[in-house]
């Protein structure tokens, strides 16, 4: 299967491959393709997202290999450092659980783990929550509240509003269930690739949980928070993202202006 991919400076000599989270596509990461012109850029939508929503069906582990093969085939010397936000930053973890050699350095944050498989209570309060939101996930309301916790500037409000609107309510049932349901994936601790794992001061409690398993688990990794911002900070603080992709990918400490 093949994803829409947004290909930029082909020339430059490293690759970086940005994966968007849910209810997202390409298009949010517009201003890191704009800062980052020395570099080769690969920027996806994902399965069942933007112009890749008749690619289905979406799962984490699917669109993990996708990707892997994405890299092997376009990214220089088979090898991209990975940033992905959410349920792009789950599609990271998993493919460093699955190929960490294509992975040069990855940047994840608002990553959501669980360690455990979910009781039959929380399977069943799922349900219901899916139940409810799905038919309205197009209302204006429902989009709004998802603007406001995501801190999305209103220079990206309309597109983000086409990508609510492209992903069919099936699609939607199924993409919330593999992002709320993703477990930690398997051989993290044997992972040496360096990863930097964020979250946004005002992020949810579980991801910030979720941070600090990750930490415990990944061997080479480093944890930072990035200060007053939310969960899709890409967007809302991009000099700052941006500040803070370029250091890690080139070994160079990290600005000052985080939190460690």
């Amino acid at each position: 299967m093949k994803l829409y991919t947004k290909e930029t400076n082909p020339e430059n000599k490293e690759t970086i491959l940005f994966i968007h989270g849910y209810n997202m596509a390409g298009w949010m990461w517009a201003e890191q393709v704009k800062a980052f012109s020395d570099y080769h850029c690969l920027v996806p939508d994902l399965p069942e997202h933007g112009n890749s929503s008749d690619v289905e069906p979406f799962t984490i582990d699917g669109a993990a290999q996708i990707l892997i093969d994405l890299i092997l085939d376009k990214a220089h010397n088979g090898k991209a450092h990975l940033v992905g936000m959410s349920l792009g930053a789950q599609v990271v973890l998993q493919i460093l659980s699955k190929a960490p050699e294509v992975v040069d350095h990855a940047l994840i944050s608002g990553a959501l783990v669980n360690t455990t498989p979910p009781s039959e209570s929380f399977q069943k309060l799922l349900d219901y929550l899916l139940e409810v939101y799905i038919p309205i996930k197009n209302h204006h309301l429902s989009i709004g509240s998802y603007i406001r916790s995501y801190g999305i500037p209103r220079n990206f409000i309309r597109k983000f509003k086409e990508s609510t609107y492209v992903i069919s309510e099936d699609s939607s049932d199924r993409i919330i269930r593999e992002n709320l349901l993703f477990e930690r994936p398997n051989s993290l601790e044997k992972v040496n690739t360096p990863v930097l794992v964020m979250f946004g001061e005002k992020d949810y409690r579980i991801i910030k949980e979720s941070a600090d398993e990750l930490l415990n688990v990944i061997p080479n990794s480093k944890g930072a928070v990035a200060r007053k911002v939310g969960h899709m900070w890409n967007m809302e603080k991009p000099e700052l993202f941006n500040d803070v992709l370029r250091a890690w990918i080139t070994d160079n400490p990290l600005p000052e202006t985080l939190k460690a």
